[in-house]
């Protein structure tokens, strides 16, 4: 019995490295570069496609020997494990507390120097995908409507405010109503409900027509919207800046207090010293109001008769229809909040950034929101932030990992296998967590007793 189960497990784990090594002998296995000559040389790196390869047939082996060991699962007594209850309740409050004192931690730990890689690149970014993950979950997790083209609303409130922002007859407008410099130091605040607004009425513009497909069907609809928007931003040249993009994209005031060096900013106002820090920890903060009120809307959503209408149409469109639910009208109302909350996301990208262009709007940007959705656990929102810690600043620790040019060799760069480790963990949740890493679902509205329901007691498809 141990002879054959081994060698089973060998057996396997040497065809699985077997397609590992005809999949990664050009990809890891070779590495082309220009000589000169201005022609192309092949350089062979075995030691790493074996490594690979190796990894594999480990991996294969000892997931063969922990599955026949475990034996079949005992489906009738299929309950949430303990572990994943607690995280649903209690994980939601202790994240927000960490976020709170992150920047203060990350000053006492790495000092000012220092903290301003890991406030921006690895606290705003995550936080900016935890706002577009939990916008996006209104319409997927919600309301179960297959959006592909979720980027288009970012796009849109991106460009909404870099253009009211920049633009000279708008300055000029309000400078006449209000006063000259209000423009200057108040113009996020100003345009960022703005952008939003704007964000929400393309959505329902785009609802009106394609909301009566389901499935398949919706899901290309609202992948070639995300397209059309981009090519649109990149061909009109007078309005977007083509590829050029748009710059001086002004940044956002701390109540009309700019975050410079001159008498006015806001080091001088408070008698402190004058550090680029100031700025970074203060966008940390709005990006984290940003997502703390988008979570409160939809937990209070998800409770209200709109919210269990979501839900409805989610489990059965059909006997929504039978309920008199007009499924129309709830699918617009999914679509244009969820992309209200992409609009703000995309005005603070850009005044973050000070600079926007079509290339930060790709299909890849919504594949990765929806990855972050679906393995998260659609509905979830602590699913959101895990997913998004994990496959958002798993990229950016990549970046940090040096120690591995001494393995591999200097012109080895692990940030460049960053969508190959995004799609191996795609694979091994749809594998072990197919209703993702929470699949817990908390009842909306309940009879005496609050009893959670696993995802895995939903009918496969409709849950």
């Amino acid at each position: 019995m141990q002879a054959s189960l081994f060698s089973r497990a060998l057996k396997e784990a040497g065809i699985a490295a077997a397609i590992a090594f005809g999949l990664f002998a050009l990809m890891l296995g070779v590495k082309t570069e220009q000589s000169l000559n201005n022609e192309m040389v092949l350089l062979p790196r075995p030691g790493l496609l074996a490594t690979v390869v190796g990894l594999v047939f480990l991996g294969r082996f000892l997931l063969t020997l922990h599955a026949a060991w475990r034996g079949e699962p005992d489906t009738t007594k299929r309950a949430q494990s303990p572990f994943m209850l607690k995280v649903e309740k209690y994980g939601l409050p202790l994240a927000i507390g960490f976020l709170v004192a992150y920047p203060l931690m990350v000053l006492a730990s790495v000092g000012p120097a220092g903290a301003i890689k890991w406030i921006d690149n690895f606290g705003i970014q995550i936080l900016i995908y935890i706002m577009l993950g939990w916008g996006l979950n209104i319409v997927v997790g919600l309301a179960g409507l297959l959006d592909l083209g979720y980027v288009a609303f970012y796009a849109v409130g991106a460009y909404s405010y870099a253009l009211l922002a920049t633009s000279d007859p708008v300055k000029m407008f309000m400078a006449e109503w209000i006063g000259p410099g209000f423009w200057a130091a108040w113009s996020f605040w100003i345009c960022l409900p703005v952008a939003g607004i704007l964000a929400a009425f393309w959505g329902i513009l785009l609802g009106f027509p394609v909301l009566r497909l389901r499935g398949d069907y919706l899901a290309i609809v609202t992948l070639a919207f995300g397209e059309i928007i981009r090519l649109v931003l990149i061909n009109w040249i007078p309005f977007s800046g083509g590829y050029a993009g748009l710059s001086g994209i002004p940044r956002p005031s701390f109540f009309g207090i700019p975050f410079n060096a001159s008498e006015t900013g806001f080091a001088a106002t408070f008698g402190l010293e004058f550090t680029p820090i100031h700025r970074t920890i203060f966008l940390f903060y709005v990006i984290l109001a940003l997502a703390l009120v988008t979570m409160a809307v939809s937990m209070r959503l998800r409770r209200l008769p709109v919210g269990r209408a979501w839900e409805a149409l989610r489990e059965d469109e059909i006997a929504c229809r039978s309920l008199g639910i007009n499924t129309l009208n709830t699918k617009l109302t999914a679509f244009s909040l969820g992309a209200m909350f992409g609009g703000f996301a995309g005005a603070f990208f850009a005044a973050r950034q000070g600079f926007i262009s079509p290339e930060s709007f790709v299909f890849l940007e919504s594949a990765q929101i929806l990855a972050i959705v679906v393995l998260g656990g659609m509905g979830s929102l602590v699913g959101v932030v895990i997913a998004s810690i994990f496959l958002v600043g798993g990229v950016e620790l990549l970046r940090e990992l040096e120690f591995l040019k001494a393995v591999f060799g200097d012109g080895f760069d692990p940030s460049q296998y960053r969508m190959l480790l995004f799609g191996m963990a795609m694979v091994l949740m749809m594998l072990w967590k197919p209703r993702g890493l929470i699949s817990v679902r908390e009842p909306s509205v309940f009879l005496k007793e609050k009893k959670r329901v696993a995802g895995d007691l939903v009918k496969e498809g409709h849950g």
